[in-house]
């Protein structure tokens, strides 16, 4: 069975990623965090057991990138809201398990994603809440077609992300994976530190 992790990525330019954080940190030092951030999940990432895409933003700058690693395959996210691109990545790369994350998540290993994945083999979705009321992970069977209302009225960086997608999903059987925090603020990146020191 075909699997693909699709990790959403923006050019890491100040005042265009992680706004929320360099208002405590400063643009600089938040995009800076983001850039590293970024390659080091990717680096965690690659497993034999699934091919791992890039969807990148701005589309044409980020498609000639030298930020990211040159060796894995990149596609355009396209324009629209976040609902738009990621219903866009999940039609683009039908045809196996499909599960698409965030870069701004410091937790994710392998085994999340292998934990993700196996949810599929019981379930037609899956979804890694975060504790905020969102999600870091996504992901849709192969067997399943993407519901036509996927991601439609959901509200987005709000406590009603998640149970906003899930109602989109129609009649698809969703499964729950491990939850892990993504860094939004100050506060999230001192408690994603402290836990990777802990562990």
């Amino acid at each position: 069975m075909k699997r693909t992790v699709i990790v959403m990525l923006k050019e890491p330019h100040p005042g265009r990623v992680k706004t929320r954080l360099g208002r405590d940190i400063g643009m600089v030092p938040a995009a800076w965090w983001f850039r590293h951030q970024s390659r080091a999940l990717l680096r965690r990432l690659e497993d034999p057991r699934w091919s791992v895409v890039l969807a990148v933003s701005p589309d044409a700058e980020g498609l000639a990138s030298r930020v990211w690693p040159h060796h894995l395959p990149r596609t355009p996210q396209g324009a629209g809201s976040l609902g738009d691109r990621m219903r866009r990545m999940l039609r683009r790369f039908k045809g196996g398990d499909i599960c698409i994350v965030g870069a701004d998540i410091p937790g994710i290993g392998r085994d999340h994603i292998f934990r993700a994945f196996r949810a599929l083999g019981r379930a037609d979705a899956v979804v890694g809440p975060a504790p905020d009321g969102g999600y870091w992970l996504i992901g849709l069977k192969a067997a399943r077609a993407v519901p036509p209302g996927l991601f439609r009225g959901v509200r987005w960086s709000t406590e009603h992300a998640l149970c906003d997608t899930a109602a989109t999903l129609g009649d698809l059987r969703l499964a729950h994976v491990d939850e892990l925090r993504d860094v939004d603020g100050l506060d999230d990146l001192r408690m994603t530190t402290q836990h990777v020191r802990a562990t």
